[in-house]
């Protein structure tokens, strides 16, 4: 089966609200998660003309949804990429809490759907429910959720939630709801993503094995009569040139020692999460071998949970990597760098203006300085404005 390949693509980046550094694993160079640093690189995202932002969710992270209230306001057209939790939410309120920042926002909601995989945070949050059941109650909190968000009163009685004369009386701006993101790589989830959801996203993975698990999930979505599209989670590391980029990928996890590698492989081999698991073993702990792909680099998911790989390279060299991607499929790129501010302009000033988005980046206003410019050179003169090389995708 052949997924066909999308002729334009969104790019999102993201807000680190469980911390941000310029290394790895340790507190040098670290930052703290306040709202003026996440307004900061929300601004820049917005500025830059990212499509939207992904926020986290999980007892290491500050509040998704507040967070994304707390912004909103002070950004034009980004979109928030927010998590609704099956099994911790109920989804009446999930639902009011979706149409209420939606309509705030003025429809610049997305929503994440997160099942939670690791037991250990799950008891702390009073679920204790098995992976199985889990995807469960998320494909019941979804029958829900969206008939709300449809407009429909609803009178659920399934195995784990019963809901009776349920209703919105506050509609969403967009229609139905916005639109819903999931991501797993087990078949409880990919089943969850045939039937309910709109994008499937996947951790990155070298792009072959990406490609068979979106065929996998486009024919269970086939089964269902349906559609999905979908997305991929990477960090990205762009420098000058490709020996710059290797050298700050190399610094990033310099300061990491090889007990803090052993402790956190150690928390994520507690996870029930499949993808995790894929994720643990492009690297399996060790330094020696993190290239595994062309420029696919594994280095951050030595100490980081989830998405744990990253580009490596000058611009038209991730350009051509992330162009790989898309002649597979996918549609929508969640990017992160660190420190996450500094990179969203280096990827954002180097990168996005060689893809072929499908969200128009921000045009030069006419203004005084009739800029963009750079400074003026020897207090006389304007920089030229340098032609950009243009990426040239194949079919």
């Amino acid at each position: 089966m052949t997924i066909p390949t999308p002729e334009k693509i969104k790019v999102l980046w993201f807000l680190p609200t469980h911390g941000d550094a310029r290394y790895l694993g340790t507190s040098e160079g670290g930052r703290s998660v306040n709202l003026p640093y996440l307004r900061q690189i929300a601004q820049a995202a917005d500025e830059l003309g990212y499509f939207g932002v992904l926020l986290p969710t999980g007892r290491s992270c500050e509040d998704s949804w507040v967070v994304a209230a707390a912004l909103a306001s002070q950004t034009q057209k980004l979109r928030f990429l927010v998590a609704v939790r099956p099994g911790l939410q109920s989804p009446t309120l999930a639902a009011r809490m979706t149409a209420t920042l939606d309509r705030l926002s003025g429809g610049r909601l997305l929503i994440n759907v997160v099942t939670g995989g690791d037991p250990v945070e799950n008891a702390g949050d009073g679920i204790h429910l098995d992976h199985a059941e889990r995807y469960e109650v998320t494909q019941e909190f979804l029958d829900v959720y969206k008939a709300l968000l449809a407009g429909e009163t609803v009178n659920h009685h399934g195995k784990h939630l019963k809901i009776d004369d349920g209703k919105l009386l506050f509609a969403p701006l967009q229609p139905s709801g916005p639109p819903l993101y999931f991501g797993g790589s087990s078949e409880a989830a990919n089943a969850v993503a045939a039937k309910q959801v709109d994008k499937y996203l996947t951790w990155g993975e070298p792009p072959a094995q990406v490609r068979d698990k979106l065929e996998s999930v486009r024919r269970l979505a086939e089964a269902e009569g349906r559609d999905v599209s979908f997305g991929i989670r990477l960090h990205v590391i762009v420098r000058e040139t490709n020996a710059e980029a290797w050298e700050a990928a190399d610094r990033l996890i310099s300061r990491l020692d090889d007990a803090t590698i052993a402790k956190a492989q150690e928390t994520f081999a507690r996870m029930d999460s499949v993808g995790q698991r894929r994720m643990a073993a492009l690297h399996g702990g060790r330094r020696d071998k993190l290239e595994i792909s062309p420029n696919l680099w594994a280095g951050v998911g030595l100490v980081r949970g989830g998405a744990g790989t990253a580009l490596v390279g000058d611009a038209e060299t991730v350009a051509e990597r992330i162009d790989e991607y898309r002649r597979v499929g996918i549609d929508t790129f969640i990017m992160s760098g660190y420190p996450h501010l500094e990179e969203a302009y280096s990827f954002g000033e180097r990168v996005l203006p060689l893809l072929p988005l499908d969200h128009p980046l921000p045009q030069a206003q006419l203004s005084a300085n009739m800029g963009p410019f750079g400074e003026t050179v020897g207090n006389d003169y304007r920089p030229a404005t340098a032609p950009r090389p243009v990426l040239v995708t194949g079919g």
